[in-house]
């Protein structure tokens, strides 16, 4: 296993932001991206009413996001271990800013996904750097990779509800969220302009540009090992997030913005939680109960689907929260700590886009199969494709044990 150097002394010019304060400035920055990426799901009823969406448009504006931000951690999702976390932060920060000003005038699908593309790329640039930064600032091992299994569920949680509520209460309800998020991201930037900096610069930044999977040798057996776990995590968040307001409209005969939102957040909050509770549980035994979750759960909300039952389909994802959480905590705590501190950004980018494809491509290829054999039988596909996933990872972890930490 590889040893991990201490974290990088600040600059000589000391910026006006403290080690503790950036710390948790950088948590919230990446709550605040997934939460701006969850933004658009609960107002897809609304676009479906003003300009016609079909389930395969709303694939398709979160499909295009995922796809940009696959291209954006391929090619600058290690640019921070060359140039600095900084300067990549500051300028993923004001793109994304443009984002959602983009989003907030959009008036059709063509701008909405203009609006997707934008968004995708600056969070893909941002959110590897993003990753690697809270490691090289805590205080205690293991502590940055529980903040960032957190801060991702968190923020894709109070994004979707957050959302829901702004359209359903406030006037402008396709502009109104975006605006608020503006706000934020410009108020970020500022405090990352003050942040210090904890990476050396070195020579490769033109060289790291070129698409390419950055997997130390130590690290490639256990990215296999939890491999499966992962897709399968994050392939029920892209159902979640792209179809969850469909399947509550449709096979739960429920018309409000708000239960889709509440679909998103049931799965992701209870997901915050485990990361929590089982932060200093051993990455094996998490992963363990995040395969286990996973299948229950989807089993669960597959018959809440076939009853059309509210309440089964809500125990269903609370279930699978736990394993959406503790799944993707598992795959950090085990994976992260083999990387040397100068590759910490390059694995990170490397997991999600492992992740990002298996949020996106089956997402997609759902939306097109509800137009062919409808949105029960396509959950169906969907749940079980995820079961066999995340039965595979079981399977594998119980075959080989993962030597790791309890960190």
């Amino acid at each position: 296993m590889t040893t991990l150097a201490a974290p990088v002394a600040p600059p000589k010019s000391r910026p006006t932001l403290g080690r503790g304060a950036a710390f948790t400035l950088v948590a919230v920055v990446i709550a605040t991206l997934l939460g701006a990426s969850a933004a658009p799901t609960p107002l897809y009823e609304l676009y479906q009413s003003h300009w016609g969406f079909s389930s395969l448009q709303s694939t398709l504006v979160f499909g295009i996001y995922a796809v940009s931000l696959l291209l954006a951690l391929l090619t600058v999702g290690s640019l921070s271990d060359y140039i600095g976390r900084r300067p990549v932060l500051v300028t993923a920060l004001a793109f994304e800013a443009v984002a959602m000003a983009m989003f907030a005038s959009a008036e059709s699908l063509g701008l909405l996904l203009a609006a997707r593309v934008v968004q995708g790329f600056a969070t893909g640039a941002a959110i590897s750097a993003l990753g690697s930064t809270l490691i090289d600032l805590e205080r205690r091992p293991g502590r940055g990779s529980t903040v960032n299994s957190i801060a991702p569920t968190v923020g894709l949680a109070v994004g979707a509800i957050g959302s829901s509520l702004i359209s359903e209460h406030l006037p402008r309800p396709t502009s109104t969220v975006f605006l608020v998020f503006l706000a934020l991201f410009v108020l970020e930037l500022l405090g990352i302009w003050a942040a210090p900096e904890t990476a050396v610069r070195q020579q490769g930044a033109l060289a790291s540009i070129r698409p390419r999977l950055a997997v130390p040798s130590p690290a490639l057996g256990m990215l296999m090992l939890t491999g499966p776990c992962l897709i399968a995590v994050w392939a029920l968040g892209g159902f979640y997030l792209s179809l969850g307001p469909s399947l509550a409209r449709s096979a739960l005969d429920v018309h409000t913005s708000l239960i889709g939102a509440i679909m998103v957040a049931t799965l992701t909050g209870t997901g915050a939680i485990a990361v929590f509770v089982l932060r200093n549980v051993a990455a094996r035994r998490v992963l363990l109960v995040g395969t286990s979750a996973l299948i229950a759960g989807v089993a669960v909300t597959l018959v809440g689907a076939e009853t059309s039952s509210a309440a089964i389909v809500l125990a269903g994802t609370a279930i699978a929260g736990v394993g959406f959480g503790a799944g993707f905590q598992g795959t950090i705590h085990t994976v992260m700590p083999l990387a040397a501190p100068h590759e910490r950004a390059g694995l990170l980018s490397t997991i999600y886009v492992i992740a990002y494809l298996a949020n996106s491509v089956p997402a997609l290829l759902a939306g097109y199969l509800v137009g062919e054999v409808g949105l029960v039988d396509t959950t169906r596909l969907y749940g079980g494709l995820v079961i066999l996933l995340a039965g595979a990872a079981f399977l594998g972890l119980l075959v080989r044990p993962a030597p790791v930490s309890t960190s």
